[in-house]
């Protein structure tokens, strides 16, 4: 398979920040007077991947339109200043494994997070260094194949792959024409990929070999 560049989905693939998440929801629940169980990470995780407002009407459905409406613009600010606190937790061989890939590809991430969040995530990492360009949901408003589709056109990529970790991200490969790669240490399950990998240092090693 030929590659020139690398386009990474963002949770689920390269951090878990469902316990931090956690957090900020439950104090915007608080902060605004909403009554609510408490927010747990499980509680995250099962709609990470998800456009931001999906995942809130999803995990909030029975509350009232005002209040859901709330608490999607307020969880958008509340994440990026509670991770930017609190941090997320790089998957095991990222860091290292990014510097090393972005030595032979150029590398990209499309990610269905709210406007600041990528930006977030690059300042805790120490990892802006080896992005070129990034696009997400919340600045454009559009679903992953359509943000994929823009990053892809505009950094002009003739042989992109998509690395990403759920149902969502095979989808926007495909609609793309795009090999998708599955590392499956994220939140979902995917059948048949192009490509498989049970580690980051797995993905690692098969884009740097000579394969």
């Amino acid at each position: 398979m030929k590659v020139d560049s690398i386009v990474f989905d963002l949770d689920g693939t390269l951090w878990n920040t469902c316990p931090a998440c956690a957090v900020a929801w439950n104090n915007v629940l608080q902060r605004c007077g909403i009554p609510f169980r408490e927010i747990h990470a499980d509680d995250v995780s099962r709609v990470t991947g998800l456009p931001h407002e999906e995942c809130i009407r999803l995990t909030f459905r029975d509350l009232p339109e005002h209040q859901i409406l709330t608490l999607v613009t307020e969880t958008m600010t509340e994440d990026s200043a509670v991770i930017e606190k609190l941090g997320g937790e790089l998957y095991e061989g990222v860091d290292q494994g990014l510097k090393a890939l972005n030595s032979k590809y150029r590398l990209f991430i499309v990610s269905n997070c709210q406007s600041g969040y990528i930006e977030t995530f690059l300042k805790w990492s120490g990892l802006s260094a080896q992005f070129e360009d990034f696009e997400c949901w919340g600045n454009t408003g559009h679903p992953k194949s359509e943000n994929l589709r823009r990053v892809i056109e505009r950094n002009g990529l003739q042989s992109p792959v998509m690395v990403g970790d759920t149902n969502g991200d095979q989808v926007a490969a495909q609609n793309c024409c795009v090999p998708f790669a599955f590392v499956s240490y994220g939140f979902q399950q995917c059948s048949d990929p192009d490509l498989r990998f049970d580690s980051f240092a797995e993905l690692t090693s098969h884009f740097l070999s000579d394969l």
